[in-house]
């Protein structure tokens, strides 16, 4: 008998290393594919900042160039001064009591650049109008706006004004009435279950609500902990779906695999503890990589491509192993939202999910979440035992202001002069992007963009630690850009050719100044590997150099102060 309980804890231990080892080659090698790794690395990076010499000089290029750098920075700093004076002075008064201003303000470059980019470029982050593909600032400055309103902007600023203004006329008589339901809110569940091809829908507060109830949903119907959301994929701030840098705690039932890898597959097949499949199809621009932003570009190592055909492949393996696993293959198109296709990704890729949610894309213009799901993903109670319950609840759910601007958008959505806009989508932005490109390769210029429809993003050709001064190039020629810079650039697709021709003269003529400014020398010995090499011998400098004021050559501690641009 003792023999054979061996044998049998012998199988049981075998089988969960075997288990192990298959979910740890399925991990990426990256550090963002190892979570509590990177946590702890990132508790122990020390903060160092660049003094007014090293700043333009960080790439040890010769004193003529640091010369070049030290007046263009100059000159932009007092363009900046004269034409963003009024956005400029309401932000940092109101930073003093938003947190998110001062957040962002912070991560908006490179940590060691930080402290003399915010003394001597701020443009302020306050607005006064919108028109179609512009913004105009408390100055009176339009610029074209390249941030999408982080995703909701789809078909210019003009049609969610409109949307918002009839959708509130339409429930004015109600009014913020809350618990029960204005009729509009039977029909936009009608629209939303014809356009992603589900039979139930629920409404939510926020993007990130529904995507915590789409995984509450697949725990509950399963009976399992653990959800797979891939390497570097974004799904809202809660914690099981930021495993990492970010997240004050470690996120415990969160497996994070390699995105298109044939050891995630194995993982799906092999494991009874999964419950759910998270894929954010923005992904596929950049698999296993995070949404990238400019507050980490010290090298040009960043890369996008995308091949559509690749990864409607890979979600068809995934709907297969999730179907044949009894796991919920959930869609997570709050960011992407119709952007691909009026039915989503889901017709984009030809792949059907079993939920998807929906976020600000879909609320004409206010914000909103949506869970769409099949009916037996949907239910929130069991026939059988009526105690056993998942509850979700949310006070301003279905607000019927909301509901208004929402049946609006999606009445617009079936509408001939916006479904005319998806008519050969990938041939326009493609043909867009490739014209960009061409004009950048033919001004000699080490910068490229790579889209995924009309959302790009920019990648750098030759080693260089300041490429992500351009994003206030850009600013400076009448780009708007969000906070991460050059990482993401979200055009409406309302946009027309003219339109994105005199954007790309502007993208052009800001990256021409800059590498006449001496940003992107080139020394022969400048490599991607030579830039992370010096940061890491500056970090264990910064951490374990000797001194109580820490200063390290010409980079400076905290406790240092910038005497300004020279």
């Amino acid at each position: 008998m003792l023999y054979v309980i061996g044998i049998v804890l012998a199988a049981v231990l075998l089988r969960a290393a075997y288990l192990r080892l298959l979910l740890s080659r399925a991990k990426h090698r990256s550090l963002e594919g190892h979570s509590r790794i990177a946590r702890r690395l990132a508790s122990w990076v020390p903060y160092y900042e660049y003094g007014p010499e090293r700043f333009f000089q960080a790439d040890d290029a010769p004193p003529e160039v640091a010369t070049s750098r030290r007046d263009g920075f100059q000159r932009l700093a007092a363009l900046y001064a004269q034409r963003f004076p009024k956005s400029a002075a309401l932000t940092a008064e109101a930073a003093q009591c938003i947190s998110d201003l001062q957040f962002t303000a912070r991560y908006r470059v490179p940590f060691q650049f930080s402290r003399l980019v915010r003394e001597h470029l701020r443009a302020g982050t306050f607005l006064a109008a919108s028109s179609g593909p512009t913004v105009t600032d408390l100055d009176g400055n339009r610029l074209y706006d390249l941030t999408g309103s982080y995703g909701v902007n789809l078909f210019g600023y003009d049609l969610y004004k409109e949307c918002i203004e009839r959708g509130s006329a339409r429930v004015r008589d109600l009014g913020p009435v809350l618990g029960a339901y204005h009729p509009l809110v039977a029909e936009n569940a009608r629209r939303l279950c014809a356009l992603s091809g589900m039979d139930e829908v629920s409404f939510h507060m926020s993007g990130t609500e529904a995507v915590m109830q789409a995984v509450r949903l697949a725990r509950y119907h399963t009976r399992r902990r653990y959800l797979v959301r891939f390497c570097g994929a974004y799904h809202g701030w809660w914690g099981d779906v930021q495993p990492g840098v970010g997240n004050p705690l470690t996120a415990r039932d969160t497996y994070t695999l390699r995105d298109m890898h044939p050891a995630s597959l194995r993982v799906l097949r092999t494991r009874r503890d999964i419950a759910c499949v998270l894929i954010n199809p923005l992904q596929a621009l950049h698999p296993n990589a995070s949404a990238p932003g400019d507050s980490t570009l010290l090298d040009s190592s960043r890369k996008a491509h995308f091949d559509r055909a690749a990864y409607a492949a890979w979600l068809a393996e995934l709907r297969q192993v999730c179907t044949a696993r009894n796991i919920a293959l959930i869609f997570d198109e709050v960011f992407m939202g119709f952007r691909l296709a009026p039915g989503g990704a889901q017709e984009y890729f030809g792949v059907r999910a079993d939920l998807v949610t929906y976020g600000k894309g879909v609320g004409g213009g206010l914000p909103v979440g949506v869970v769409c799901g099949r009916r037996r993903w949907m239910r929130r109670f069991r026939e059988d035992r009526p105690a056993d319950t998942c509850i979700a609840r949310g006070t301003f759910n279905s607000h019927p202001y909301v509901m208004g601007a929402m049946h609006e958008f999606l009445l617009r959505l079936e509408s001939d002069p916006v479904r005319a806009l998806y008519r050969d989508l990938d041939e326009v932005w493609n043909r867009r992007a490739r014209q960009l490109n061409e004009q950048l390769r033919a001004a000699d210029l080490p910068v490229r963009v790579a889209n995924l429809s009309s959302v790009w993003t920019v990648s750098y050709s030759q080693p260089s630690c300041y490429n992500w001064m351009l994003q206030y190039y850009l600013r400076a020629q009448g780009l708007a850009l969000s906070w991460v810079g050059t990482g993401r650039l979200i055009f409406s697709l309302s946009f027309t050719d003219a339109e994105f021709s005199e954007v790309a003269a502007r993208f052009v003529a800001a990256a021409t100044e800059m590498q006449r400014d001496g940003w992107w020398w080139q020394g022969q010995s400048l490599s991607n590997r030579a830039i992370q090499r010096r940061l890491l011998r500056e970090m264990l400098q910064a951490r374990w150099g000797s001194g109580s004021s820490s200063t390290i050559g010409s980079i400076s501690s905290p406790r240092s102060r910038y005497s300004g641009a020279r």
